[in-house]
């Protein structure tokens, strides 16, 4: 039976397509054999379990060392130091099934009842203590969502570990080596570390640590090398156009390339490999994930609600730019989740598919209400798009449904034109056509891209607050946009987030005439 592409849970190499651990960890290996601490820290699902877990198991079958993986992912409720070290150290004596070649069958029952006599205060020392005895040989330990703990219960959980490093200088009487894993780097907590907030002075809390490192996402070359997997096991081709557009959606974000190849294989083709993989299938695969928002989507999305995120989110999406002295902090925690990157100074969110899912997300209570309140398709004209159509009907919905208590239910205040419109333009998805939203924050723009029966309308949305401070540098970045769409027409949309100023005059469309280009004015 073929593999699949696996987008739940660790993947297994028996049943999964999955790159090597060396290739994912190439200097791990090394820190191990020099018998370094070390952290290891990147957004959620970009592979980290797999590759540790791959290792762990390549590390035992060679018989040199032994080693052990382990999440501490269930001790995140406890509050109480003693408890929360109880539980980790239980964690460890739990998992000893499945380690019966390396520890031996009656190791379990054995370090269960050693563990009794361990006292909170040291029972995680003593437990890797036992165990690195036990094995008799270099003794390595790969700790998991190691950032699920919190203040109290992570310091003391480091402070065991450098106690333990420090103190057992013997051979064999503490792990020689370990990994710290997490979503975020541990260097955050060092605050926590020592009284009044002293730290250590290292990168990281405790200072037997060597290096912090990352598992970046796929490179190019290594997402087509997954997907030749598929095709060297069953004969079914990704077309080059499919692969391009693999790559343009999913940057390389781990679940999404595996996301994106499972619902063309299994969803469109049904598992028929004589069927090649095109672009078109690319494309219903992208939409198909964003409109099911998935479990990794929906968890990486309540992030904008977090007070760390939620103002460079709506930064971003009202187009303005942000202070990054005074967000530093903030933009560091959100490019660490996933959710956004840093391209060459301009903070953006990391993929086209989280964009797509970032706009949809926090306008689907607009969505739900526009829905409810226009009819679909009545902009479309002998198969084509009326955009003027469409952009003076935004301007009477937006007149008759923007009121002051529409703006002040809404999490996102600045930004509600900018979902209102987004929302209404999702229209003319549903109708069949294309919405690509391109937006970051220190470029001074919220790009939407229309497509619709093959031909593309550039719309671009501003603040009225924001166009009046440089209107030629708003004219500049549209013309820009049309001509990255190679288009000679664009819609530069003026929204007046004063609610309590009287409709006339607010409302106005003006063509603007740049050569041969076109800009529409369209004031809200």
């Amino acid at each position: 039976m073929a593999r699949w592409f696996n987008i739940a849970g660790p993947c297994l190499a028996d049943k999964h397509y999955m790159l090597p651990a060396a290739e994912r960890l190439p200097d791990v290996m090394s820190l191990i054999r020099k018998e370094q601490y070390f952290l290891v820290h990147s957004p959620r699902q970009c592979g980290k379990t797999t590759a540790f877990r791959a290792l762990m198991r390549e590390i035992n079958a060679k018989g040199e060392m032994a080693a052990m993986y382990c999440s501490v992912e269930a001790v995140q409720p406890y509050r109480d130091h003693d408890k929360a070290m109880v539980a980790i150290s239980d964690q460890l004596w739990t998992d000893l099934d499945q380690y019966v070649r390396v520890f031996g069958a009656a190791a379990k029952e054995e370090l269960s009842k050693a563990v009794k006599s361990f006292p909170p205060s040291s029972i995680v020392k003593d437990t890797l203590k036992w165990l690195s005895q036990r094995a008799g040989k270099p003794f390595v330990v790969f700790f998991d969502e190691v950032d699920c703990l919190e203040r109290e219960v992570l310091v003391g959980f480091l402070r065991q570990l450098r106690n333990g490093r420090i103190g057992n200088a013997e051979p064999n009487t503490f792990p020689v080596s370990m990994a710290l894993i997490g979503l975020r780097n541990i260097r955050d907590y060092k605050m926590f570390v020592r009284p009044e907030g002293q730290s250590t002075g290292e990168a990281s809390p405790f200072n037997v640590i060597t290096k912090a490192m990352t598992i970046g996402l796929f490179t190019e070359t290594e997402m087509r090398e997954l997907y030749r997997q598929h095709t060297d096991e069953t004969g079914q081709v990704f077309e080059e156009e499919a692969l391009k557009k693999a790559w343009k959606y999913s940057c390389g974000q781990p679940w999404l390339v595996n996301a994106l190849a499972r619902w063309c294989v299994e969803e469109i083709h049904r598992e028929d490999f004589t069927k090649p993989v095109t672009g078109a299938d690319m494309d219903a695969a992208k939409e198909a994930l964003i409109r099911e928002r998935g479990t990794h989507l929906d968890s990486l999305m309540e992030k904008a609600y977090d007070p760390r995120i939620r103002p460079i989110v709506e930064r971003m999406l009202v187009g303005e730019t942000i202070d990054r002295d005074v967000q530093k902090d903030n933009i560091t925690y959100a490019i660490e989740l996933g959710l956004l990157v840093d391209d060459r100074g301009a903070i953006r969110p990391a993929n086209p598919i989280y964009a797509e899912t970032i706009g949809r997300y926090l306008s689907r209570g607009t969505q739900d209400d526009i829905l409810s309140k226009t009819q679909e398709n009545v902009w479309v004209k002998d198969g084509r798009l009326d955009m003027p159509g469409l952009m003076k009907s935004f301007q009477e919905f937006w007149r008759e449904n923007a009121t002051p208590d529409a703006f002040l239910s809404q999490n996102f205040h600045e930004a509600y034109p900018h979902f209102v419109l987004q929302a209404f333009l999702q229209r003319v998805v549903n109708g069949g056509g294309q919405i690509i939203r391109e937006m970051a924050i220190n470029r001074g723009r919220l790009d939407l891209g229309v497509k619709f029966g093959g031909e593309t309308f550039a719309v671009e949305v501003k603040t009225a607050a924001l166009y009046a401070k440089s209107p030629e540098k708003a004219h500049e970045q549209v013309l820009k946009y049309m001509d990255g769409l190679g288009v000679s027409e664009g819609w530069l949309v003026i929204a007046d987030t004063d609610v309590t100023k009287p409709w006339e005059g607010k409302i106005s469309t003006e063509d603007m005439d740049f050569g041969a280009k076109t800009v529409h004015l369209v004031r809200i």
